[in-house]
């Protein structure tokens, strides 16, 4: 028998994991969604596979925490974006930009070619992206979401 979530809780919980994350980097642990919401940790759990289940965040397979909000990671990755003395991580190069945009704050990407490791310097300034590079995809994006994880 599946158990409906209650849309407002997914919409709250969604604005808390993102709130979080680009306040302090890391997205929230389900206890501390809950502690916040005034809620039980079930109910943010099952929030979050709502929202996974919609492709809004990805889970880690091993706690069902969680894994990346895209665009960012929660684990520390090759894309790390910094604005001041905030920084994030990015699952991949193409959400390294996203970044910005979801925070609202001109950035520097710390990126490096992967063929042979050379810094790329690249990032956002005044709204305006920077740098030189390509951004090849392995993966068309009509694919990403057969594994996101590879993508």
């Amino acid at each position: 028998m599946s158990v409906s979530v209650d849309p407002e809780l997914v919409n709250d919980v969604r604005q808390s994991i993102y709130a979080t994350i680009v306040e302090r980097g890391t997205p929230p642990a389900a206890c501390e969604v809950a502690a916040a919401r005034g809620v039980s940790v079930a109910a943010v759990e099952e929030a979050y596979r709502a929202l996974a289940g919609s492709h809004v965040i990805v889970l880690a397979l091993e706690t069902g925490e969680i894994w990346a909000a895209p665009p960012f990671a929660a684990p520390p990755t090759a894309f790390r974006v910094t604005s001041g003395r905030r920084a994030w991580f990015a699952p991949c190069a193409w959400d390294s930009f996203g970044i910005p945009a979801a925070a609202g704050v001109d950035v520097e990407i710390e990126a490096h070619c992967a063929w042979d490791r050379a810094p790329l310097p690249c990032g956002v300034r005044n709204g305006d992206v920077y740098g030189e590079g390509v951004l090849h995809r392995l993966v068309p994006a009509s694919r990403f979401w057969d594994d996101i994880r590879f993508t």
